[in-house]
């Protein structure tokens, strides 16, 4: 719908409103040439069309990466899907942002510059990305999870939450650490097992 929607309105932008407001002869200040202070609206349609890439190509995304998530959520929780969701959503803001900056450019040029603007933002959100690749991998794999008593990163606790970013522990004078998941994956877990009450009151949550 929304990709419908964008070719509709770019082809009514670009094919009737520009046209149009060409022929009023409408001039507007120029901030780009310093040699003329003022320009024509026509100057003008390339940034119309470049905010409309991104509106609709982050309307576009969203859509898709929803998708993904309700169908996750058949077979998974909301963590694993929402986990999920979040990765796609960060590689797919990247990916538009440096296909939009390369077509601006167009070609060889646009190329080269698309490809920078790929690896500069893959190497800003490298740490995040990796973490957030991480707590997928954990709530995939499942070595432990909420309100299991574990140790890991030499912090002994209950988990509280495992979210895409961190998990959080709860140790026994109160303290809540909040542990980076690439940093789980890289260590050794151990899992303690659980006291006869706890396994009472976890038997009661599932009969619930």
């Amino acid at each position: 719908m929304y990709i419908v929607l964008y070719v509709i309105v770019a082809a009514l932008i670009n094919n009737l409103m520009f046209p149009y407001l060409e022929s009023l002869n409408i001039s507007l200040p120029s901030f780009l040439n310093s040699a003329s202070l003022t320009t024509s609206i026509s100057g003008y349609q390339p940034y119309i069309n470049v905010l409309l890439s991104l509106l609709f190509g982050y309307l576009i995304l969203q859509g898709f990466v929803s998708v993904v998530y309700w169908n996750l959520r058949l077979k998974y929780d909301h963590p694993t899907s929402a986990s999920v969701r979040s990765v796609l959503r960060l590689v797919g803001l990247g990916a538009l942002v440096a296909a939009i900056a390369g077509g601006v450019a167009g070609g060889v040029a646009g190329v080269a510059l698309g490809g920078f603007l790929g690896i500069v933002i893959g190497f800003a959100s490298q740490q995040v990305l990796g973490q957030a690749v991480a707590g997928l991998f954990l709530l995939l794999s499942r070595p432990f999870k909420i309100k299991d008593h574990v140790s890991v990163t030499g912090d002994e606790g209950t988990v509280e939450e495992i979210t895409t970013l961190f998990t959080y522990v709860l140790k026994s004078d109160g303290t809540t650490v909040i542990i980076p998941n690439n940093s789980i994956l890289g260590n050794k877990i151990y899992v303690f097992p659980q006291s006869p009450s706890q396994q009472t009151q976890q038997g009661q949550a599932q009969q619930k």
